[in-house]
């Protein structure tokens, strides 16, 4: 299984209690899905260096509809639009020749 990934956020919190907070978009080219997997990983220096370590994955619709407009949703709406600005073009150019 090839998984294509795209970071599209990530913020990193220390020094004694490390959190890392990751969000990517992700194209399964075996499946043919394109989703957003959020990573969380959590580290307690100061409990023999514990971590927790947790993956989810959901709809790029679901995830654009969260509350708040982080940095990961700002990304995911400029590729969203790069993506479709360069199809647009590509159409028009088809129907002019």
């Amino acid at each position: 299984m090839a998984l294509l990934k795209r970071e599209l956020y990530r913020q990193v919190k220390g020094p004694e209690i490390t959190h890392e907070d990751r969000c990517s978009l992700v194209f399964d080219t075996d499946t043919k899905s394109l989703y957003v997997e959020r990573e969380v990983a959590h580290l307690e220096a100061s409990i023999g260096g514990k971590v927790e370590y947790q993956t989810a994955t959901m709809d790029i619709a679901d995830y654009l509809t969260q509350g708040g407009q982080t940095a990961g949703h700002r990304e995911l709406w400029r590729l969203l639009r790069a993506l479709f600005n360069e199809s647009s073009d590509s159409a028009e150019s088809c129907l002019e020749t």
